[in-house]
């Protein structure tokens, strides 16, 4: 089953967020949430958005919005501001709270984001932002570079593309570690492992004599002699008491 995002493009409508010289936030995250959008889709994920034209809709509103679309996480896109312009420039991340996997896939983001060349100004902690704590689901606010910033701008508008796959590869890098880390254990009974093949052939034929399910696994120039696939530990401990018992030094070993 597919993993489900909502992306939100920041403000929107009569909220334009942060404006330098004409240029305004809304535009910016809307344009960089429909590419974001459309590289996850390709990818197999299942994208909905907060937005998709230029209309306005409270934090509350949007957090509501996933929390009823049941989806799995929340990105909000935004373009960042400071008092004084083009002093400060580069990418941060806004989290609940700097824990669980939402943290991970700021993290992902952001270096994904520096490659791109933004500075990374790390992932922060915001408790009080309505779309971090209303969401019930894991959340990331990412800040795409300062908006009064003539670096940051010219590192959006020539690199666009690229900050897009950069935002959706953060994204999916933390998927791919999801499933990786969800994936169930096996377990094996390793009876030897050799550096001569025709030693580890000589034993896994002995084994295979007396009716143990054995088989050679080769890894960096070893020969290891394994015998069964179990799901369960206590499948594992059966069958390492019957090689014990048959006069074999044996240990478990996962994968």
């Amino acid at each position: 089953m597919p993993y489900s995002i909502m992306l939100d493009a920041g403000h929107g409508g009569r909220d334009p967020g942060a404006v330098y010289n004409g240029r305004q936030e809304k535009d910016d995250t809307l344009q960089l949430v429909l590419a974001i959008g459309e590289i996850l889709q390709n990818d197999g994920i299942d994208v909905e958005y907060t937005r998709t034209t230029d209309i306005y809709e409270t934090p509350y509103e949007k957090a509501m919005k996933a929390n009823n679309a049941g989806v799995d996480f929340f990105i909000s896109i935004h373009r960042n501001s400071f008092p004084t312009d083009n002093v400060v420039s580069g990418v941060e991340s806004l989290v609940y709270s700097l824990s669980g996997i939402k943290l991970q896939m700021a993290e992902n983001i952001n270096e994904q984001l520096e490659m791109v060349g933004f500075v990374n100004l790390g992932v922060k902690a915001r408790p009080n932002l309505v779309v971090l704590k209303r969401t019930k689901m894991p959340a990331v606010l990412v800040e795409v570079g300062f908006i009064n910033s003539k670096t940051d701008n010219q590192l959006f508008d020539e690199n666009f593309s690229d900050i897009a796959q950069a935002i959706a590869s953060g994204i999916l890098d933390t998927l791919n570690q999801l499933n990786a880390s969800a994936k169930p254990k096996r377990f094996h009974v390793q009876v030897a492992s050799y550096r001569n093949p025709a030693y580890a052939e000589r034993m896994l034929n002995e084994l295979l004599e007396m009716d143990f399910p054995a088989e050679i696994e080769e890894k960096d120039g070893f020969y290891r002699i394994r015998v069964g696939d179990f799901e369960t530990l206590d499948q594992a401990v059966a069958m390492e008491q019957r090689l014990r018992r048959a006069g074999y030094q044996t240990w478990i070993v996962t994968v």
